[in-house]
């Protein structure tokens, strides 16, 4: 904006001295004809005129064509001005996010109509099918651009969606509450970068492809480990030899466990937060360019105590992986893998984290960490600069071995205890349009609890978003 301020002034100061011009030689050339008609025949009159008028004309010319190119500049910063984010302060800020409806069709009970993670039982004489619709999962977000501090570019984000419950109104499924996903500062030097904030998991940064689930990921509980956890942690990058990139992450994290909240009001500190220590989480990345596409492999640890109360400590921990794998030009294999034990606040163990052998608000009921491993692939084919195909599976399996016998109650007393969680899903994603989308998705889970048959459910969604 400023540029086109600046090239707006020079078009002035040019217009002005050749306005000047045009009129001074419009002057000399009414003067030349006064002399010429007093002292010279017709003849010589059309050829001092001749001479003259072309530079009259290729003046007017140049003045006319400034003139349009400052009216274009005039409305170019008129539309800046009308598409710029305001701030109180003097740094820009920028405006994104998407406005997203779902459309879906369910076969089979689940925990959730619209956003299903697992399979239940349907119940006694419940409809086997159902159908509905929501916005809910349209999200807004907002970046603001900083000052330069000790060398590094700053910079802060926040995201909201629409999916934090609903109000208890009539139709209040459609009046989906606001709620914060993330919020996080950033310092950026050239190698370096410190992030603060509440972010997801760098320790798993993938997820598959899906318009399905944007409120929770794709297999948030079927082996996609995740979580939108405060946290504060460290970036260094440094480059080897042909292109190739290798990234260090080390950080702390809100040491969460994903219980239930107490109180809906006041907040009391949970398991993890009680042994009085965060979570503590590292990974390391190469990556290098491959068929115009990152290929990359990466490695990752985490671990957090857990104290859930009269002596009864936890310890949780997790290894795992991803990669990112260009095949051909047109076709990339991606996925993760983990395997850790009491993990359950990073959606390992379908949500959870330890297993009680009887109450557990008794101090001496026996108590165990849930040992788990999962993970997932996906296969995306470019059909198309504008039509893509992707395939996904994923599982999550919470062993069975650390639940038979044992008196398997969990921390949440949520339910019957789901040992295998399955999931499989196939999308076509078509963009039109850079900011518009079209989507249709076929989702399966399937879920098998540890002391009752298994449960099927499947749905068809098909979406469409704007994006801004």
């Amino acid at each position: 904006m400023k540029e086109l301020r600046d090239q707006l002034q020079e078009t002035r100061k040019l217009l002005a001295p050749l306005a000047a011009a045009m009129v001074r030689s419009s002057d000399e050339d009414e003067a030349a004809s006064t002399v010429i008609s007093s002292t010279s025949p017709h003849s010589s009159l059309d050829t001092v005129t001749n001479s003259s008028s072309p530079t009259a004309a290729e003046l007017g010319s140049r003045v006319q064509k400034l003139e349009e190119s400052t009216q274009l500049l005039g409305s170019k910063v008129d539309e800046q001005y009308q598409t710029k984010v305001e701030t109180a302060g003097k740094y820009r800020a920028r405006l994104s996010g998407i406005v997203l409806m779902n459309a879906f069709h369910n076969v089979g009970a689940s925990d959730n109509l619209d956003i299903p993670d697992y399979a239940q039982p349907s119940l006694p004489g419940s409809s086997q099918a159902s159908f509905g619709a929501t916005l809910r999962q349209t999200e807004i977000g907002l970046e603001v651009f900083g000052p330069s501090v000790a060398g590094a570019k700053t910079s802060g984000t926040v995201q909201f969606d629409f999916a934090g419950g609903f109000p208890a109104t009539p139709n209040g499924v459609n009046f989906g509450i606001a709620r914060m996903q993330t919020a996080s500062l950033r310092f950026d030097w050239e190698h370096t970068s410190i992030v603060a904030g509440q972010d997801s998991l760098f320790i798993s940064p993938l997820s598959p492809t899906s318009f399905a689930s944007l409120s929770i990921p794709a297999f948030a509980y079927a082996g996609n480990l995740w979580g939108w956890t405060p946290q504060l942690r460290l970036e260094y990058r440094f480059e080897l030899s042909d292109e190739q990139t290798v990234t260090l992450q080390g950080g702390i994290l809100d040491n969460l466990d994903w219980e239930v909240p107490y109180d809906p009001y006041y907040r009391y500190p949970q398991a993890g937060e009680s042994s009085g220590q965060p979570a503590y989480a590292l990974r390391t990345a190469w990556s290098k360019p491959f068929f115009g596409h990152p290929l990359s492999l990466a490695a990752a640890g985490y671990y957090g105590r857990q104290n859930w109360s009269s002596g009864r400590y936890v310890d949780g921990w997790a290894g795992m992986t991803d990669w990112q794998i260009p095949i051909l030009r047109r076709l990339n294999l991606s996925g993760e893998f983990y395997r850790g034990r009491a993990i359950g606040g990073l959606g390992a163990g379908v949500g959870r984290a330890v297993l009680f052998g009887g109450n557990p608000s008794d101090p001496y009921t026996s108590i165990r960490g849930l040992d788990s491993a999962g993970g997932w692939t996906q296969l995306k084919f470019q059909l198309t600069p504008k039509l893509e195909l992707n395939g996904a599976f994923a599982e999550d399996n919470a062993f069975a071995n650390d639940v038979r016998g044992f008196g398997a109650v969990d921390a949440n007393n949520s339910g019957p205890i789901l040992g295998r969680n399955r999931g499989a899903l196939g999308n076509l994603i078509y963009r039109p349009r850079s900011d518009l989308l079209l989507s249709a998705e076929f989702r399966r889970l399937h879920t098998y609890p540890v002391y009752s048959s298994s449960s099927v459910t499947n749905q068809l969604n098909l979406a469409m978003g704007i994006l801004f």
